[in-house]
Order: structure tokens, then sequence, then C-alpha cells
């Protein structure tokens, strides 16, 4: 079975636990284009093609079943543009998911940290204990900052759901 992990978000990652237990982590592909509005702004974007190509090799072997676990999106409207960026790179990815027919569900951060993270942690503390748990559990993986591992613990989530 392969298992991935997406953290939604132009900020996020995408980690992948493969049959033999080897684990790939990728940055999520974003690419800076100028905004569509009259005012000078800039917005990151999912690379829908080099999504694509990172997440292809593992769709290769039809032999292999796939599962897909995609964070569900912020949504707030006292944060308007990060929201609207947040479903903007939900729909970028859902288009690679759906053109490499990668079964996937939506998953609350809330469902996986349960299992993977201590109790009673604050809004800041999730992403630095994400970030410990991850180191722990995948120390061969080079996390740059707290908030990066999310997706390997929604990979793994994914993974020990299934035994």
């Amino acid at each position: 079975m392969i298992y991935i992990g997406i953290d939604n978000g132009v900020s996020g990652s995408i980690s992948v636990i493969d049959p033999n237990g080897n684990i790939h982590y990728f940055k999520t592909p974003v690419i800076r284009s100028l905004n569509y509005t009259k005012t000078k702004a800039w917005l990151n974007r999912i690379n829908v093609s080099v999504l694509k190509i990172i997440l292809e090799p593992f769709t290769n072997d039809l032999s292999q079943p796939c599962i897909c676990l995609l964070e569900r999106p912020m949504l707030n409207p006292g944060r308007f543009k990060a929201s609207i960026s947040a479903l903007r790179a939900l729909e970028a990815t859902l288009i690679v998911l759906e053109q490499l027919k990668i079964p996937y569900e939506y998953i609350d951060s809330k469902e996986w940290q349960k299992r993977l993270l201590p109790n009673g942690l604050e809004k800041e503390e999730l992403k630095i204990a994400s970030t410990e748990v991850a180191k722990r559990l995948f120390p061969s993986i080079e996390i740059k900052k707290d908030g990066d591992a999310d997706s390997l613990l929604i990979a793994e989530y994914a993974r020990i759901r299934t035994k």
C-alpha cells in the first residue's frame, strides 16, 4: 500500500510512505505570479506540473493500492486572503489527484493530531509538537522549520489507521 499525506496550501508539504516503508518528503511546489487585482501584489500558487511529476511515480505500479489523505483547508471569514489561497491550493491539488486517479479522503487536522500528538496543546504548540514528533519518527528527513512536518504525520496516520 502507498500512503500519501498532503498538508494543503502553498506553504505545505507532501509525504509518501511506499510499500517498502521508504519515506518520500517534498515541499509543495509553488510558483509566484502577479495577482489579478488592480493593486500590484504577488501570490503563490501550486505548480500543478511539478506536483504531477512528484506524485506520478507512485501511481505507476497498479498492483499497489494507494490512498491519499488531504488535510481539509482552513476556511475563516476573518482571514479572507488566507482562505482564498487555501481553496486555490486545494483545487489545484484535486486536479492533479484526479488526473492521476489517486483516491483521496479529506481529513481534519484534529483527527491525526489526536492520534499522534500529546493532548492539551495550544495552537502554536501544535506546530512545534508536530515537528518534534516527526523528527523522532522520521530521523532521516530534514525538517527545516516548525510546521513543515504535518504531511509526514498525515501519511503516517494513513498507514497506522489501516493496520
